[in-house]
């Protein structure tokens, strides 16, 4: 078993094959110290903390086909952020781009800024599986790995002792605790969707980025994760993409508003706390979509 106190001051990943492999890091402030900081108003590290993820002049590119433009967006730590628009304008595009998950795509290309806790991301020297390890995803279509309940969260957390505490966060112990050693495909779409919040969250992330979570799940599955997602927020960073406008008025605290642009590249048209996007927006557009008179 891993040493818990190794665990605190390392930064290593373990590839399925069992090798340990050290990753050059990525300087973050201690979390309690950045309450601290926010609390107090006393000053805070560079990359102002009080933003966990600043895009500045973010622009992705498919080939040569521009997906978003000019994407400037500060996301506010420790809150939820949901990104809404129409199809194709660009927001799962943009929520990859805070984890430089569009790079697994051959033909993307990224220019701009991400700053994560003073650090841009898409510096040469920034290892990305080190981004993806403290910027976390989880995906529209829950995909627990084909191992059992316990080796999806112990193959993430490293130490045994967190897989039961890591279940707990996800609201999902009480339910397979009993049966940790089945498989997570046995599981129902709403528990493997938090078995994959559970694994995200194993290797203590900052952010959390969630996809149209709850797109394939029914009302009351919707209802855990938007619970836990509420939960979580204590802790993490959220920044959700949906196209549901009441689950985006529901949970989240600022919301993003993109449209299509000139030649269909996506652009943010608006962005404010969620109660003035859907109550007082200041763009026609904004208003039309998220009351249903188009989009």
């Amino acid at each position: 078993m891993a040493d818990p106190e190794r665990q605190s001051m390392t930064e290593d990943l373990v590839e399925p094959s069992g090798r340990i492999v050290s990753l050059p890091q990525i300087a973050r402030p201690e979390p309690r110290m950045i309450a601290e900081q926010l609390e107090t108003g006393a000053a805070v590290p560079s990359g102002r903390a009080e933003y966990a993820l600043t895009a500045k002049g973010l622009r992705v590119y498919y080939g040569d086909f521009l997906a978003i433009r000019d994407v400037q967006l500060d996301i506010q730590s420790r809150k939820i952020t949901a990104i809404i628009g129409p199809s194709g304008c660009g927001k799962s595009t943009l929520l990859r781009a805070f984890n430089r998950m569009n790079e697994l795509v051959p033909t993307a290309r990224t220019e701009g800024e991400v700053i994560f806790w003073g650090e841009n991301i898409y510096a040469p020297e920034v290892d990305p599986v080190e981004v993806r390890r403290r910027v976390g995803m989880v995906f529209q279509k829950p995909n627990p790995f084909p191992k059992s309940i316990y080796e999806n969260i112990a193959w993430g957390a490293k130490v045994n002792g967190l897989v039961e505490n890591t279940l707990r966060r996800a609201a999902l112990w009480e339910e397979v605790n009993d049966k940790l050693d089945q498989s997570g495909l046995s599981l129902s779409g709403g528990q493997q969707q938090r078995l994959c919040i559970a694994r995200a969250i194993a290797v203590k992330p900052d952010v959390i980025l969630m996809d149209e979570p709850c797109s394939a799940l029914d009302p009351v599955a919707t209802f855990r994760i938007e619970e836990l997602m509420r939960e979580l927020s204590t802790e993490y960073t959220i920044v959700i993409v949906t196209h549901n406008m009441q689950q985006a008025a529901r949970v989240s605290d600022f919301t993003a508003m993109m449209m299509l642009g000139e030649q269909r590249a996506g652009e943010m048209i608006e962005f404010d706390e969620t109660n003035t996007i859907f109550t007082r927006p200041k763009e026609k557009r904004t208003e039309d979509y998220v009351t249903g008179r188009f989009g």
